[in-house]
């Protein structure tokens, strides 16, 4: 009996419980006066922007450009590369071969001390623009090494000179005179074995020259910063004639051609059924240009490009080291609106018009872009730094629905901008005391810091690298140097910019 008053006792209780209030989610707000409900609300906001020209990017990157493509928006534009190669260390030439009678032994493998052929071969994959235009490409030994300056305006004309000529050479990116057995042929694992190039042979007496000091100075190539120094500071590639085809370099090669003996396990020289000694003449590859080694790209635009800048009525972003959209957010108005509120979301758009491609090589929207704040720009690119969400960030192209470069909160580079502003002027009234005057201290805080409130859109190529299986990091970011470009929405006498603000305040 006791029993079952203890289990009627439970249900009414869990009744009266449920029976209270179905909803206890808004229990808080209820117990709050009406006057202090808490709201979210958005503001739009209008930011100016504007296009700057930019005549040179940090270019850390191991792909070398080469080429002249004119463009009927933004003229021509010609690209050329400087390189070291690389020295393995403690490198040496085999050794000649030698054979000991008494001991029946032998070392060494070349026959005869000496190159039969050699060759600079440069490696590429991709190209930009015509195929099957014509193209003049020349190639020089630089005579003075290069420093480490990775901007795109480096002068090629302070590291080499005119009579260091390895050689000239004709050639269309899609080389028409290679047969489809060789373009499609591939190794057992399935990957191809042709690689376009463009191939310039070296003398004779040059490639011996080399041999010959390896053999009698093995020091100067105990690594790469002494062989360069001493033995060879590395090449100019440069672009003498045809406008339309950019190629993107992969790699340059020395490659050499060494006459050597088969030898058994014992090394010693293998001979032919007719009694002759049994030769193999193979090329290898003793210098490389590596990411280890400097590479510097050079990049000159016509004037077009300052014409489309002073083009008021929308902007541009235009890669390689063309143009980038500035734009100027409005921190003082948004903080003096939204003193003693809670920021939650700032949206950024930036909307491209739709890109005809009325041309047979027309340039395409870069993919991503980098939005950053201007002052940071330098030090970013400088020290391969990753976007922090906090006062740079990155965005895809999105070309097939919206056509806009979408940036969904950067609420944290807003508050980051304002904060920074407020500390200083709190740092200032206690120095000044009594005296401090805001305004003059405004106007005398933007003066010095002008880029306070500015940010700019940046072309960007994103690198990944995968760590096993499918899974990839990103690792770098870096100015895209392929052609592209964007036109947008805004400018100083276009249709304003607007910026999404998003909330929180008590009522």
């Amino acid at each position: 009996m006791k029993i079952i008053n203890y289990l009627g006792a439970l249900i009414c209780t869990i009744l009266l419980m449920t029976g209270c209030d179905d909803n206890t989610g808004s229990l808080g707000m209820d117990m709050l006066p009406s006057e202090d409900l808490l709201t979210t609300q958005t503001k739009i906001y209008d930011i100016s922007t504007r296009s700057i020209a930019v005549d040179s990017v940090f270019a850390k990157t191991s792909t070398g450009y080469v080429g002249k493509f004119t463009d009927p928006q933004f003229g021509y534009y010609e690209a050329s590369f400087l390189t070291e190669l690389n020295c393995t260390d403690n490198f040496k030439f085999p050794a000649v071969y030698k054979y000991d009678p008494i001991k029946q032994t032998a070392s060494g493998s070349m026959a005869g001390d000496s190159i039969v052929a050699a060759e600079l071969v440069v490696y590429y994959n991709n190209w930009f623009g015509d195929s099957i235009n014509a193209c003049q490409m020349s190639i020089y030994e630089l005579d003075k090494r290069l420093e480490k300056n990775r901007y795109t305006n480096i002068d090629p004309e302070k590291f080499y000179n005119k009579n260091t000529l390895i050689g000239r050479k004709t050639f269309t990116a899609y080389d028409t005179s290679v047969p489809d057995s060789v373009r499609n042929a591939k190794d057992s694992y399935g990957n191809s074995t042709y690689y376009p190039n463009v191939s310039f042979p070296l003398s004779k007496e040059y490639a011996n020259s080399i041999l010959k000091l390896n053999r009698e100075h093995p020091e100067l190539f105990k690594d790469a910063e002494t062989f360069i120094n001493n033995v060879f500071k590395g090449v100019y590639v440069k672009n003498d004639m045809g406008d339309g085809t950019i190629l993107y370099i992969d790699r340059i090669d020395m490659r050499m051609m060494l006459c050597q003996h088969y030898t058994d396990s014992l090394g010693v020289k293998l001979s032919q059924t007719n009694g002759k000694d049994s030769l193999a003449y193979s090329y290898y590859t003793v210098f490389s240009s590596t990411k280890e080694v400097i590479q510097a790209n050079h990049f000159f635009n016509s004037e077009m490009i300052a014409m489309r800048v002073a083009e008021e009525e929308h902007t541009y972003i235009k890669s390689p080291a063309g143009i980038f959209t500035e734009a100027t957010l409005p921190y003082n108005v948004i903080h003096n609106d939204l003193v003693g509120d809670t920021l939650n979301a700032v949206k950024l758009t930036f909307n491209n018009y739709n890109q005809e491609s009325i041309y047979k090589y027309s340039m395409d929207a870069p993919n991503n872009v980098l939005l950053i704040r201007k002052k940071d720009v330098k030090s970013f690119f400088e020290n391969n730094e990753l976007a922090d969400n906090i006062t740079s960030y990155t965005a895809t192209h999105n070309a097939a629905a919206t056509n806009t470069y979408t940036f969904p909160n950067i609420a944290r580079l807003v508050t980051t901008c304002i904060n920074e502003k407020e500390e200083a002027k709190k740092k200032a009234k206690e120095q000044a005391g009594s005296s401090f005057n805001e305004a003059t201290w405004e106007a005398t805080w933007i003066t010095e810091n002008p880029d306070w409130d500015k940010v700019l859109l940046i072309p960007i190529v994103m690198i990944y690298e995968t760590t096993g299986g499918y899974n990839s990091t990103l690792t770098s970011i870096q100015n895209d140097l392929k052609p592209g470009y964007a036109k947008l929405k805004g400018g100083p006498k276009g249709s304003a910019l607007k910026i999404e603000v998003t909330y929180t305040s008590f009522e």
